[in-house]
């Protein structure tokens, strides 16, 4: 038997592991866990150059997953102009500001901002005041609306003439001129203007957001990202240099190239694999493009946006799931859900007649922001992991009430889904918003007071950032306990998160984070 590398001990060890759901002590060795128990059982595996960390009655518990955020909008959004301000007035002070040391002529680019805050959407004539002399593109923060100026639709072609591409919508003025605003797939008429940063480049941006996610206690994430995200963190794990685990979706536009690749979900090794397709069936909630049953309070014209067209999506998915690539598709409003779900049902029948159980093809609602009560238990029924980010339900909330009214009784209904059986997979959206897990936690427990029948216990939302994901993801036998086995990957807290009020777990902070036998961040 080869000695333990590290012993953790005098610890609150939660494992996740409904056979031994409590342990003082672990031992590792090399990447793996390899006993889990009493301290006395486990300073069996002690030997020579065993390490021994006595934890001091700190608590342990299993690394935490995000289940979907964006690694490059992330690493990015550090390096452009943050507009998510109160007011208006002081966005435009901080462009003006990147302006006054940007040479005139470059590219002026950022993220966060949100007209609900402002009493109105932004315009060109806002950016022109203060930056006419670059083309500037700010993102808004659901990322599913682009704020320019004219400098930028002029570097784009956009004129007056363009007209609005489908599943998009480009904002105008009753004479027909472009205001400025881009929805959904009409921003890609500004950003394929905009110039990238190298790949090189982009990993370096990477290797930084990994660490700082490594320090809020994630040990993987689920990357919603495109093909230049990916080839930089195949740069990363070539060297070496990925402190955490990634699982890299595939966006539609790339099926075509893995299908004729052979790429199959779970391609890969333990630190960089394949996920899902990801397809979008609508817009978001902010700019009022999630595809609604019925308009939105106060909007009587207004159900949102199909952004692909069902027989499209239809069609994508039976190609995806007969070449063995599981699906990933967002879904916020209630109609987009529906569509969504019709679509499973359709796919789970093709897929019986394969010979193809469930398990073996873990298809994802990403967000189900808003499920049609006749709707709530068919994920569970579908065998239909929800994707989900609780942090939505604390952000969104203003909106939510004011558009979606009494329907918010089912929106973020993490109890209910859960209740009919489905599988939840929590995570952040980040850079839609932060990528702080212990946020996330407390918006589940909590929901600060909104709707609190669709609230979790702080075991059902930690079993959604640990188990979930990695079930989503296809890891479970490796990833989300602490049992021997599986991977060390754990973070030690200088607290018991169960023996401390709910509204303290935004408060948490991490002592240490371990991934495969390793210290990634550790300032004990």
């Amino acid at each position: 038997m080869r000695a333990a590398d590290w012993i953790l001990e005098n610890a609150w060890t939660y494992t996740q592991d409904p056979e031994q759901p409590m342990a003082e002590a672990l031992a590792i060795v090399g990447e793996r866990i390899e006993a889990v128990g009493s301290i006395d059982e486990v300073r069996s595996w002690k030997g020579p150059r065993t390490r021994v960390l006595d934890l001091k009655g700190a608590a342990v518990l299993p690394g935490l997953i995000d289940a979907h955020l964006h690694l490059e909008g992330y690493a990015r959004r550090r390096m452009g102009v943050d507009v998510d301000t109160p007011a208006l007035e002081e966005a435009l002070e901080r462009v003006a500001r990147r302006a006054a040391y940007t040479p005139p002529g470059s590219w002026i680019t950022g993220r966060g901002w949100l007209q609900e805050r402002w009493g109105r959407f932004p315009s060109a004539d806002d950016l022109d005041r203060v930056a006419p002399a670059h083309p500037v593109a700010l993102w808004a923060r659901s990322g599913h609306a682009l704020w320019v100026n004219r400098e930028a639709m002029r570097r784009a072609g956009v004129t007056r003439e363009t007209p609005d591409p489908p599943g998009g919508r480009i904002a105008r003025d009753p004479a027909g001129e472009p205001t400025g605003l881009f929805f959904e797939r009409a921003i890609d008429l500004i950003a394929r203007a905009i110039p990238e940063p190298s790949v090189e480049e982009l990993a370096e941006a990477l290797y930084e957001a990994l660490h700082e996610l490594a320090a809020m206690g994630l040990t993987a994430v689920h990357n919603f990202d495109g093909p230049r995200s990916f080839a930089a963190l195949q740069i990363l794990r070539e060297r070496g240099d990925l402190p955490i685990r990634v699982v890299q979706h595939l966006p539609l536009t790339m099926l075509d190239q893995a299908l004729a690749l052979g790429l199959r979900t779970g391609f890969g090794d333990p630190w960089l694999r394949i996920g899902a397709v990801k397809i979008f069936a609508d817009g978001a909630l902010g700019p009022r493009t999630a595809w609604m049953l019925t308009p939105y309070e106060g909007e009587p014209e207004n159900l949102g946006i199909a952004f692909t067209p069902p027989e499209a999506m239809r069609e994508a998915a039976r190609r995806a799931t007969a070449a063995g690539l599981w699906l990933a598709i967002h879904a916020i409003g209630d109609r987009a859900n529906r569509e969504v779900l019709d679509l499973y049902m359709e796919l789970r029948e093709l897929e019986g007649r394969l010979g193809i159980p469930p398990e073996a093809r873990r298809h994802r609602i990403e967000h189900a922001q808003l499920v049609h009560p006749d709707d709530l238990p068919r994920l569970g029924q579908l065998w239909i992991i929800a994707s989900m980010q609780p942090i939505h339900a604390i952000s969104d909330r203003p909106m939510a009430e004011r558009y979606w009214g009494k329907r918010c009784a089912t929106a973020y209904a993490w109890r209910s889904l859960k209740d009919h059986g489905a599988r939840l997979a929590f995570g952040s959206d980040a850079p839609v918003e932060p990528p702080n897990p212990f946020w996330g936690l407390h918006a589940a427990v909590t929901r600060d007071g909104w709707y609190p029948e669709q609230a979790l216990s702080l075991t059902e939302a930690l079993e959604a950032y640990t188990v979930g994901p990695a079930w989503a993801a296809g890891t479970e036998r490796w990833q989300g306990r602490l049992r021997p086995g599986m991977w060390a990957d754990l973070i030690v807290l200088p607290e018991d998160p169960f023996r401390i009020p709910a509204e303290r777990l935004r408060e948490l902070e991490v002592l240490g984070t371990m991934v495969g036998g390793r210290w990634v961040y550790q300032p004990m």
